[in-house]
Formats: C-alpha cells, sequence, structure tokens
C-alpha cells in the first residue's frame, strides 16, 4: 500500500497523484484507451468495475481476440473450460520464471487463488463453426503470437459493429468460450465462488489441481 511507504501526508499525496496518472484503470475510466472511449464503459450497476477492468486492463500483447489497446470479457459454458484456460496461461508464465537455487531454475509449484465471474448474455455473436474452417485463429502455439490473426478479425468485426464471437476452447476440447467486445452487453456480473489453483512441476511439465475455497 501507498501509505507503507510514505514519511508523510504530504509524500502520500503526491504519490496517490503518481498512482493515479500511471494507473491504465483511473486512466481509462476518465479519458479511455486508444482502443475504447470512456463513454463504451459502464457504471451505476452492482459490480461495474469488474467489467471496467475487463476492457482496460488488456495484457501487453492483447489476447486472442483483442489487442493491447482494448480489453474484452472472456467467459466460457462450462467451470472446467474457464480452469483449462486460466492454467494454462499461468503455468506458461511459471515456466518462463528463472529461479537459479532450484534444481530445474523453474518453480516446483504455485498456489494462487482465483475468483469465477458470472455473467448473462443476450445478444447475437459471431460464430466459428465448423472450428476447422478457422484454424488461423484457434492455433495453440507460439503465444502471443498466435494471436496475431485473431487480433486483425477482431479489429474487422468490431469495425462493423459485432458484439463479440463464440468459438471452440483452444485448452480444453470440447468446451465452448466466448468473447464479448462490448461492456455494455455483460449483463448481471456476480461472484460464482473462488478457487485455489495448484501447479506442480512433474518432469517438464505443471501439473494442475483445483478446489473450491470459498462459496
Amino acid at each position: 500500500m501507498l501509505a507503507d511507504i510514505a514519511e508523510d501526508d504530504a509524500t502520500l499525496a503526491d504519490l496517490m497523484l503518481l498512482d493515479g496518472a500511471t494507473n491504465d484503470r483511473l486512466q481509462g475510466e476518465q479519458y479511455g484507451l486508444s482502443g475504447i472511449s470512456q463513454f463504451e464503459l459502464v457504471y451505476g450497476i452492482p459490480n461495474a468495475q469488474i467489467i471496467r477492468a475487463a476492457f482496460l486492463h488488456a495484457s501487453q500483447f492483447g489476447s486472442r481476440f483483442n489487442d493491447a489497446t482494448r480489453g474484452a470479457w472472456y467467459a466460457a459454458g462450462e467451470l472446467e473450460t474457464s480452469i483449462a484456460e486460466v492454467g494454462y496461461h499461468k503455468a506458461k508464465r511459471l515456466a518462463e520464471i528463472v529461479v537459479p537455487e532450484l534444481p530445474r531454475q523453474q518453480p516446483d509449484e504455485d498456489v494462487t487463488e482465483y475468483d469465477d465471474w458470472l455473467a448473462d448474455f443476450s445478444a447475437e455473436f459471431s460464430v466459428l463453426e465448423p472450428a476447422s474452417a478457422y484454424s488461423d485463429y484457434l492455433k495453440p502455439e507460439p503465444v502471443p503470437q498466435c494471436y496475431a490473426a485473431g487480433q486483425t478479425l477482431a479489429r474487422q468485426l468490431l469495425d462493423q459493429g459485432s458484439n463479440g464471437l463464440v468459438y471452440p476452447s483452444v485448452r480444453r476440447d470440447g468446451g465452448l468460450c466466448l468473447v464479448c467486445f462490448r461492456p455494455a452487453l455483460v449483463y448481471r456480473p456476480r461472484p460464482g465462488g473462488r478457487y485455489e489453483l495448484r501447479l506442480r512441476l512433474v518432469g517438464d511439465v505443471y501439473e494442475r489441481s483445483v478446489k473450491r475455497v470459498h462459496p
């Protein structure tokens, strides 16, 4: 917390101003980002900040169907699919960490808690079906290079007024995913539970186990 490093109230005030000036969420809420206007964001409804965060905190290289200038709301039809998607990316980040003092020079284990958020949708979405016809947009590797085609498609669809995409999960066979391009179409966001994701290095891969820790 900023209060822990501030020597006095004046310093704390300066730190808070600096944090606000460099915080993507705060800047986006006030001025928008290069890929999304502040007028598209939602306010005044329960958990509106969760929706805003999804659209204002795109990763450095973007994701499968959004680039770094504009986030999106990603969801899955089943919890197991969401876990597979989250678990894959967490394991990939762990594998890139170098820990010289460990025998394999990467973390042996990692335990993280994740909140599952539920939402309702009542709109028309584009559908990537059959998957074989859209293989360029559903490549599993290499990340993030394999996202290039999907990000191009997403920009085209946004320009055409599309609400988003329904597509087969790349990380779980038979799973179905959805990406919503429009903040106002994420209805009734609500917590669905908290889960502990444990990744343990076995051989060259991370094995995953999940348990619910909060209703």
